[in-house]
């Protein structure tokens, strides 16, 4: 009888710790169904200033029109509700001296990158916005595009830029500088102080030499122009969710001023000016992303920490073999994280 009872016991207990388990199971699983789908945040709904051109949108013969009257034509390429649209309109085309000088020099069309409208463009070809946007590769919002009166792009700035730089790009495009000068070169010339002292940075490392470099590679250009450093570096460069991606990279921080010599990664003997320029970085700070020695991505234009740090994931994680644009890897990236619940905020 004890023989009996001693081996009913550990059956008992055996299917109660089974019952218990498969339990444990079950309410994990029914939390894992019941996780809420992430959402976006940060857009920032705007109004478009009622003096931009009321366009016909035939981009030759607007281009053409602003020529005849001494004028540059110039498209904002935005997206609805984009924090980094709000803001430059905030800040350049709202008040002040800027917007005084653009409705004096230039003629502002908008062109929505997710619209239908059809577009004439340069080609002569018809697009809608959202074509023309593909067509054109808009990777970032707002896409300045600057045109002299033969419809020629003379300058393109892709993304956010505050008021001095986009001041200088305004001034550098108006007074025909680009027909002898880079915008670089005409930004060093005209500097009068210096506004952005280098910062240090834990994962700056000394290289002269690229020359071949097969791992992850941020070359970091900056100089004392650059009027967007600091906020970069306190709000974007040094966050705790950068960090993990940045420590996928080797970087390198260049001043783009320097005519120190160097060996670029396709093995040329150049000065980090002269490297710059090549790349034909309009931005400062203007970040180039290398892996397996070939660029893969850059900022040219200021990013939050958002789309930065997805940027360095896109090169590290050599997403570019699975999506050959940034903006595929964005929109199967967003799904992701919003399948897994993450609330997504494009504004900070």
């Amino acid at each position: 009888m004890i023989h009996e009872r001693s081996g009913r016991r550990p059956g008992i207990a055996a299917r109660w710790l089974v019952a218990l388990v498969l339990a444990a199971v079950a309410a994990t699983s029914g939390l894992a169904a019941e996780t809420p789908r992430g959402r976006l945040a940060g857009g920032q709904a705007y109004d478009l200033p009622p003096w931009f051109k009321k366009s016909f949108l035939a981009v030759r013969d607007d281009a053409r029109e602003a020529g005849a009257q001494g004028r540059h034509a110039m498209l904002f390429m935005h997206l609805k509700e984009c924090p980094y649209c709000a803001r430059m309109l905030d800040e350049n085309f709202r008040a002040g001296g800027t917007k005084e000088f653009m409705e004096r020099h230039f003629d502002v069309i908008a062109i929505d990158i997710r619209g239908s409208s059809p577009v004439e463009w340069l080609d002569g070809k018809s697009y809608t916005e959202r074509e023309l946007a593909e067509a054109t590769k808009v990777v970032a919002t707002p896409t300045v595009v600057l045109l002299n009166a033969e419809g020629k792009v003379v300058l393109r700035l892709n993304g956010y830029r505050q008021p001095p730089a986009f001041r200088h790009a305004l001034e550098y495009v108006q007074g025909r500088h680009y027909e002898r000068q880079t915008l670089a070169q005409f930004v060093e010339q005209r500097s009068n102080e210096t506004v952005y002292r280098f910062r240090t940075h834990p994962k700056y490392v000394e290289m002269t030499n690229f020359k071949g470099y097969a791992r992850p590679l941020a070359v970091v250009f900056e100089d004392g122009d650059c009027t967007d450093c600091d906020e970069f570096h306190d709000k974007v460069f040094t966050h705790p969710e950068v960090r993990p991606e940045l420590d996928e990279f080797t970087v390198v921080r260049l001043d783009a001023y320097s005519t120190s010599p160097i060996v670029d990664i396709e093995g040329r003997r150049t000065t980090p000016k002269d490297w710059a320029k090549r790349l034909n970085l309009v931005y400062r700070p203007g970040i180039v992303l290398f892996n397996e020695g070939k660029e893969r991505a850059r900022m040219d234009g200021m990013l939050y920490r958002f789309h930065f740090k997805e940027l360095l994931r896109y090169v590290s994680g050599r997403y570019y073999y699975q999506y050959p644009t940034k903006t595929q890897y964005n929109a199967a990236r967003r799904e992701e994280l919003l399948k897994q619940g993450v609330v997504i905020d494009y504004s900070q």
